[in-house]
């Protein structure tokens, strides 16, 4: 993702959006899903270098939602193409 790209509020709010769409919805595979889920909760559940600071677990998966909301356009172009 671009700087650029990182910064826009009109980005993040697409990527909140399609995250919650692919997650939800039925036509996406149980694994793709897992694949989103499963880092983040251990992520967040896990002890991590910096203990107490919910700040670096907010980003991280933040990150991981980008990453997942860009392979899930990728991969089911349909479901995520409202822009």
């Amino acid at each position: 993702m671009k700087l650029r790209k990182l910064l826009s509020l009109k980005q993040w709010s697409y990527i909140f959006k399609s995250t919650w769409k692919f997650v939800m919805s039925p036509s996406v595979s149980l694994g793709d899903k897992l694949l989103f889920t499963i880092p983040a909760l251990l992520y967040w559940i896990l002890p991590d270098v910096m203990p107490f600071m919910p700040i670096d677990d907010i980003g991280v998966t933040m990150l991981l939602m980008g990453w997942f909301v860009s392979r899930m356009d990728r991969k089911y172009p349909g479901l995520g193409s409202v822009r």
